[in-house]
């Protein structure tokens, strides 16, 4: 019976909140909106229109939708030197792929920065059978949508499904999704993660491998 494994990107297989954040900001003060770093953070894992539009909004702005386009555009010209890529991304991915898994990515990024992420790592797209952005669903997470979707264009059943996810609202949908989910340290403490629903929790995803093969056989 097939698995599937849904990654999130942002803080699961890039550390590219930072690099994003700093791309908002720079956008933002173009439009007159002078954010700091750290007021991005509670908008984490709820699609990039939310990341910029909540910040701006914060600051007494209006969100428009040119906003996003001007901070992707800034994003990927900077890619190369502000994306950090996990250690554990590439090997996880390749051994996952070779263990006869299904893998999918289901960020709430829009397209375009995720397969800029995807170039940063440095693997064959074609590796992914499903790749799910934050424009192919209306209800971004906590809500399971995005999963449900990446499940449907595997053609695996949500049941059969472990989402990989650093975020409290990515660990909520997973579970509403009806989803192993399986959550990181880089953006939220192991507390916070156990307390979202997270089935496990660990520093460290070079062991993901591992945890799958404990979990889903």
């Amino acid at each position: 019976m097939d698995k599937l494994i849904i990654f999130d990107m942002d803080g699961v297989l890039t550390d590219s909140e930072p690099a994003i954040t700093q791309a908002s900001l720079e956008t933002l003060e173009e439009y007159g909106i002078k954010a700091e770093f750290g007021d991005f953070r509670q908008f984490a894992g709820m699609g990039d229109d939310m990341y910029i539009g909540g910040v701006a909004r914060l600051h007494g702005g209006t969100y428009d939708v040119s906003m996003k386009k001007r901070a992707y555009q800034i994003y990927i010209e900077t890619a190369a030197e502000r994306v950090k890529v996990y250690e554990w991304s590439k090997p996880i991915i390749e051994a996952l792929y070779n263990d006869g898994y299904k893998l999918a990515v289901a960020s709430a990024s829009d397209y375009d920065k995720v397969m800029c992420n995807i170039g940063c790592i440095g693997v064959d797209e074609r590796l992914f059978c499903a790749i799910v952005t934050g424009s192919d669903v209306q209800r971004k997470k906590p809500a399971p949508d995005i999963f449900l979707k990446a499940a449907e264009k595997a053609g695996i059943d949500p049941k059969n499904c472990a989402v990989a996810e650093d975020s409290i609202a990515g660990i909520q949908a997973a579970k509403a999704a009806g989803m192993l989910a399986l959550a990181v340290t880089t953006t939220f403490d192991r507390e916070a993660l156990e307390n979202a629903g997270a089935d496990y929790v660990t520093d460290n995803f070079t062991v993901l491998p591992d945890i799958i093969k404990k979990n889903m056989n």
